[in-house]
């Protein structure tokens, strides 16, 4: 295996939604010879751009973006799909003399990739129908309590309601024989062929950061966000609000308000509730990173791509 210092870079720029993420990478993008690699599990799906905060195809055409826009929003991606596509490409990157540079906030993806993942079978669609047939009749509270006897551990991690989450958990316990707690202990067997340097931006003011949530939800909804999710509603009728791409931050709240099931007020504050609650649990994800991997920025400073760039600067040249 080659020392580390002797891996070709890739810089994994990473944060809570609405840090700034994405300017920071357009601006080390026109100072780097970079490419941009999104590690967004919503903005994958095509039709899916306000909501995502997706770059908009000016943006795309100055600077590509790979990994955006592969699949409709009434199919599925994985963190393994993810792995594979992103070390193809990253590959790619390299072979052109250029650095990958990795920009999002769908953190399990950052570890999946750097770290691996752990040895669970890949999904069974007729197993999944079974299930989601069982459910219908008895309800997913009596799906979770059959995980409860089969997989406790499991069981006390996910609410009764989380539709998702039961089925792949008692899909994994019926495939494998085995809880799906064993089998997430198995040690990675994972190898990261890059020297990773990891960037946070993490706000010093958390107060600033939910701002900055509020009036960018404030600006998807008056972008079009409603009228967004109609559209690809209308485009894939299957869709409901179990959906992968449908269960993101900010498109699950429009599907309640477009069933009539909440008002325009309760998008607004639901919406904006909701995209608090991702960016806390995107910073609990960096605080268990290790601290001495991680350069920590301040996203509220005002010379903050010039301290990334710096930064980056000393490190690579």
């Amino acid at each position: 295996m080659q020392h580390l210092t002797h891996l070709p870079p890739a810089i994994f720029l990473m944060g809570p939604t609405a840090s700034g993420k994405s300017r920071v990478a357009l601006d080390i993008a026109a100072h780097f010879p970079v490419e941009i690699i999104s590690v967004d599990s919503a903005q994958v799906y095509r039709y899916m751009n306000i909501g995502t905060a997706k770059p908009d195809q000016a943006t795309l055409f100055r600077t590509p973006h790979h990994l955006i826009n592969l699949l409709d929003p009434n199919e599925q991606y994985s963190a393994a799909q993810f792995r594979n596509d992103a070390l193809n490409v990253m590959e790619e990157i390299t072979q052109r003399n250029k650095i990958p540079l990795l920009v999002g906030g769908t953190m399990l993806y950052f570890r999946a990739l750097q770290q691996g993942l752990s040895a669970l079978p890949p999904a069974d669609q007729d197993l999944r129908r079974m299930l989601e047939d069982t459910a219908e009749q008895l309800g997913w509270p009596a799906m979770h309590q059959k995980l409860e006897a089969l997989d406790q551990e499991t069981a006390a991690r996910i609410k009764p309601t989380d539709s998702q989450r039961i089925q792949r958990a008692l899909e994994v316990c019926y495939l494998t024989q085995q809880p799906m707690s064993t089998l997430l202990k198995t040690p990675r067997q994972a190898e990261f062929p890059y020297r990773a340097i990891n960037i946070a931006l993490i706000p010093n003011e958390r107060s600033q950061l939910h701002q900055r949530i509020a009036a960018r939800f404030e600006s998807m909804l008056n972008c079009g966000l409603i009228d967004e999710v109609q559209s690809i509603r209308q485009q894939f009728p299957t869709l409901n609000i179990e959906s992968p791409s449908m269960r993101c931050v900010g498109y699950r709240q429009t599907c309640l308000y477009l069933d009539d099931k909440i008002n325009a007020t309760e998008l607004h504050d639901m919406g904006i509730a909701a995209t608090r609650q991702l960016a806390k649990r995107q910073l609990t994800w960096l605080r268990h990173m290790k601290t001495d991997a991680v350069r920590e920025f301040d996203c509220l400073a005002d010379d903050l791509t010039a301290q990334v760039q710096c930064s980056l600067q000393k490190t690579m040249f």
